[in-house]
């Protein structure tokens, strides 16, 4: 039990893991892995406390319910198992600023607040847009082989790594 302890788990160990989990997951529910429709969901939850019932009665939610499902709780896990993972390890944290973002670009937790809700919503639309998040096209979209899964993970990468480059430029990084 001594590797939960470690500050960093081999790649290969956790890719063989995250295929299983997802084998498993097809096998078992009949569900491929994902997390954005629980995102989706928790802030329809969230808009239906402020107002009301009738926030059920939308399209979307028609055909996603507002429920705690297993994808919900998978997400909840994903938090818990990190918070516990981080605990184990002792490498817990409470930072506005990360040490590697502070010396890239700036020391101001504004900005690393802003840059976070903007690609929030970026990323949330995304989601949307495509179909399905990163864990959902790039993990069991490519599972199962699916054209359109592979596409969006190269994609995905590359504009990562563009996007990474251009705010090291534009903020002086």
């Amino acid at each position: 039990m001594d590797f939960l302890t470690q500050l960093r788990w081999s790649p290969y160990v956790v890719g063989v893991g995250i295929g299983i989990l997802g084998c498993l997951s097809f096998l078992l529910l009949k569900k491929p892995l994902g997390t954005s429709t629980s995102f989706a969901k928790t802030s329809g939850m969230l808009e239906k406390l402020i107002r009301g019932p009738d926030v059920a009665l939308k399209a979307y939610y028609q055909k996603y319910p507002l429920k705690i499902d297993w994808q919900w709780m998978f997400v909840f896990g994903i938090f818990l198992g990190s918070l516990a993972s981080s605990l184990l390890s002792k490498d817990f944290e409470l930072l506005w600023v990360p040490s590697l973002w502070a010396s890239t670009l700036s020391e101001s937790p504004w900005l690393r607040v802003g840059f976070a809700f903007i690609g929030g919503i970026v990323l949330g639309f995304g989601a949307r847009w495509g179909g399905g998040c990163t864990s959902g096209h790039g993990i069991s979209g490519t599972q199962q082989l699916a054209l359109s899964s592979w596409i969006f993970t190269i994609l995905f990468f590359i504009s990562g790594i563009i996007t990474a480059h251009l705010m090291l430029s534009l903020l002086g990084g």
